[in-house]
């Protein structure tokens, strides 16, 4: 009886082994699978798809800004994941960022209020021989100090580029607030004053607008207020935005792409903001413009609670509806008649795919208008490397600065029978 026992756990005993490597195979197979899906490893590389009318400036645009026309390719092992983008972005923001030296200027606002921005002087002669400055409106919270801004600024530098950078109202930790106020998701104001001083300042210079994410809101919102906003810009460029605060409060409320989580750290980085500088805003020397609550405010979990209940009513707005309404470029984006560049990632965990047919309904109506659409590139992330390290310097940047170039080369080459930016011209292609 012992003997057979034996005998049947030594027929057994061999299989088992082979079993438990068979669930060690599985278990590796789809932990595999599921990095291949989360990375989006199997993803194709391809162009930005591009919406345009085809005319003669838009023609000399994609041939002379070949990074618009080109393969992007993110870094292979994480490159094509939206939300690694955009993390690696939100908590790197660039791989080794220089610092520029730059000098500080403050300009005191109708209200009260002390607008700041740095001023970059270029590291050499532009292209063209011209003076070109580019005025440059950061993303939500954001300011000069920030490693992206940082690392576009001096390769703008390097091209011949003086660059002005707005440091949004409250953003800076450094300086304190002189008015019970601060940014706003489209207030142009203090970007408004920045363009201003520039113009006075340089009366030569000629402008680029480039304005990122809520920035991006800002600057086309600030040319499309007043055909005299558009003086002596040669084109805008705007990179990562919503287009409409309205539509997309809904998508920020959904959990499709993660968006509520997203939603609940920028709300999370909002309140650290607002109540860095509470004494300025809600202290009893501060003028009662609204009635605010800040116990609303400890508890709130998403920008939409935020601004209903603190941002809307610096400017007086009756509702979160209205304030969205009127604050929210898509307004405004149609009266701008300059040469424009819209640029939006398909992976962008923060922007609905919905909102795209804002940019790509424009350039398909205006011929001024290019909107590009990358595959990859998350939110302002847009890094370029081989397989794992990224590089210096994104694919976002030298596009900006390629756009640029070429803008600035075509208007030093246009034939003077060419009235106008937009028009094709039969005297420019035969000079060409």
């Amino acid at each position: 009886m012992s003997t057979q026992y034996e005998s049947n756990l030594h027929t057994i005993s061999p299989e088992m082994p082979a079993m438990f490597d068979g669930m060690k195979l599985a278990a590796v197979a789809t932990v595999l699978y599921i990095i291949v899906r989360c990375l989006n490893l199997k993803s194709p590389t391809a162009p930005p798809d591009l919406t345009y009318q085809d005319t003669a400036l838009n023609r000399f645009l994609l041939k002379s800004c070949s990074q618009m026309t080109k393969e992007y390719v993110p870094p292979l092992l994480w490159g094509k994941s939206g939300h690694l983008q955009t993390a690696l972005y939100g908590k790197l923001g660039r791989v080794s960022s220089p610092h520029p030296c730059g000098i500080r200027k403050y300009l005191p606002m109708h209200d009260g209020a002390t607008a700041t921005f740095d001023l970059f002087e270029p590291l050499g002669d532009h292209q063209t021989g011209d003076e070109i400055t580019m005025v440059i409106c950061p993303g939500i919270g954001n300011h000069s100090e920030k490693h992206y801004i940082r690392t576009f600024v001096d390769y703008a530098q390097k091209e011949g580029y003086r660059c002005a950078v707005l440091n949004h109202l409250g953003a800076l930790p450094n300086i304190e607030l002189t008015s019970p106020r601060m940014f706003t998701y489209g207030c142009t104001w203090e970007f408004a004053s920045m363009v201003g001083y520039i113009k006075r300042t340089y009366p030569k210079t000629q402008l680029i607008v480039v304005g990122f994410s809520l920035g991006g809101n800002i600057v086309c919102k600030f040319l499309g207020e007043s055909r005299a906003n558009q003086e002596r810009v040669l084109c805008c460029v705007s990179v990562c935005q919503g287009y409409s605060a309205l539509r997309a409060q809904e998508t920020f409320l959904q959990w499709d792409q993660f968006r509520r989580f997203y939603n609940f750290l920028m709300a999370d980085n909002m309140k650290k903001i607002i109540l860095s500088h509470r004494h300025s805003l809600f202290g009893e020397s501060s003028p009662k413009k609204f009635d605010a609550d800040l116990s609303r405010l400890y508890t709130a979990t998403s920008l939409m609670q935020i601004d209903d209940n603190i941002m809307r009513k610096f400017h007086g707005y009756s509702s979160l509806k209205e304030y969205y309404e009127k604050e929210s470029c898509v307004h405004y984006i149609h009266n701008v008649d300059v040469p424009l560049l819209l640029v939006n990632s398909a992976d962008d965990p923060l922007v609905h795919d919905s909102l795209l047919a804002i940019p790509r309904t424009l350039a398909a109506k205006k011929p001024n208008v290019i909107f590009a659409l990358t595959l990859h590139g998350g939110h302002l992330g847009f890094f370029e490397g081989d397989v794992l390290f990224p590089q210096p310097l994104t694919w976002m940047d030298k596009v900006i600065v390629g756009y640029a170039n070429a803008m600035c080369q075509w208007e030093k080459q246009k034939p003077p029978c060419q009235s106008a930016h937009l028009t094709g011209s039969s005297c420019f292609e035969a000079k060409a």
